[in-house]
């Protein structure tokens, strides 16, 4: 079954040193009985190519594909200059680390703090990732942005952003329900982006409520890739994430039946 879980959700365990990223790689494989992996780039703590070498082998050995690299500390705008110049090289080192890792997707967010970006940012924003969803698109993945904050969170700047970058190599990780605007809005803008979603994160709020609404969103929209999980508690994180993958596996187990 293609689920995966973000290792993000296993960020209380990293803050207490009890796991680190090959933790959470024989995490997937052999507690959950995962396929794929979905790095949180907390779990990086190098992108030094020896390193990164390593990684790859521990997940060619658990025969794990990895899903998604989700990048923080590396969004396209800020207003500072300098953090922009580092946030840049950031963002190529963990393009050049998805490359190595074989990932499928790597999740870079277009930044500002505003409701919305001004003309200058949103040149620049799209400029830098067409360059980014180049050189994924050259290595065999693709990369894109998130509604995670910002202006991204809003569906029309998302999706007037979406159709300037107009690339190939350019597609969307969906966290869904994740949302700014009312609920009508959120449920339409997790169906108005399923077309464009290469990855997806489920919180703990949609697997215990409309999961299989939502998982149909993707579906419907010929959705290749995984159904990720996504647990914030930092707490009980082993029980809580199993409880998530099983209602995601669930789902997943009674359109098998059905079909």
């Amino acid at each position: 079954m293609k689920v995966s879980v973000l290792s993000y959700s296993f960020r209380g365990l990293l803050a207490e040193g009890k796991m680190d990223v090959f933790g959470y790689l024989e995490t997937c494989r052999y507690r959950y009985g995962l396929q794929a992996a979905d790095v949180w780039n907390g779990f990086l703590p190098s992108t030094d190519e020896a390193y990164l070498h390593k990684i790859k082998e521990a997940l060619d050995e658990r025969e794990l594909e990895l899903a998604d690299l989700c990048v923080d500390r590396a969004h396209v705008w800020d207003d500072d200059p300098a953090v922009r110049e580092a946030n840049g090289r950031h963002a190529l080192a963990h393009l050049r680390a998805a490359e190595i890792l074989g990932a499928r997707f790597v999740r870079i967010d277009a930044g500002s703090r505003r409701e919305t970006w001004s003309d200058a940012e949103f040149e620049h924003i799209v400029a830098r990732y067409r360059e980014y969803a180049q050189f994924a698109w050259d290595r065999g993945f693709k990369m894109g942005a998130e509604n995670h904050w910002g202006p991204e969170k809003h569906w029309p700047n998302l999706k007037r952003l979406y159709e300037a970058v107009d690339h190939p190599g350019f597609g969307i990780s969906c966290h869904i329900g994740g949302w700014a605007g009312t609920q009508e809005e959120k449920d339409a803008a997790d169906r108005l982006v399923a077309p464009w979603v290469c990855h997806t994160h489920f919180p703990w709020h949609i697997t215990e409520g409309p999961l299989e609404e939502k998982m149909a969103n993707l579906r419907d929209a010929g959705y290749q890739g995984y159904y990720s999980v996504e647990h914030h508690s930092g707490k009980d994180e082993y029980a809580e994430v199993a409880v998530q993958l099983a209602r995601a596996r669930a789902v997943l187990s009674r359109w098998a039946g059905a079909g």
